[in-house]
This record gives C-alpha cells, sequence and structure tokens, in this order.
C-alpha cells in the first residue's frame, strides 16, 4: 500500500511524496517546483531540502540558512 506524505516549505503547499520500495517519489502540485515531478528520493529531508533551495532560487522564498 502506498502512503503519502505532504511537502510544505513555510506554509506553502508543494506537493507530495508517495513511498514507493525504499524511495520516495515526488508529485509536485505547486507549478514553481513542476521540474521535480516524478522524481524519487532517498528520504523525505531530501525532498524538502531540494524543494525549498529551488523556490529559494526562483526568488519565492528567502534563501535557507547557511547559503551564500
Amino acid at each position: 500500500m502506498f502512503q503519502s506524505h505532504v511537502i510544505e516549505v513555510t506554509g506553502i503547499f508543494a506537493g507530495v511524496a508517495i513511498t514507493v520500495p525504499g524511495r520516495f517519489r515526488f508529485v509536485a502540485i505547486d507549478q514553481r517546483v513542476a521540474d521535480l515531478d516524478a522524481t524519487e528520493w532517498p528520504t523525505l529531508a531530501d525532498i524538502r531540502r531540494v524543494v525549498l533551495g529551488m523556490m529559494a532560487r526562483n526568488g519565492h522564498l528567502p534563501a535557507p540558512s547557511g547559503a551564500n
């Protein structure tokens, strides 16, 4: 059975991660992260980090702490 996890970054619903054997598949809901749709990642933290970084680089969020 599949399990889904909401991917929300600073209050913005970006998409969901669906468990697949040994990984998580990202399903983009927000068009700002559409390029990540259907990508697979080893952890939920990886997805959240990449979504936050993509939205920050595109000027939609403040840069993540520690970014140069």
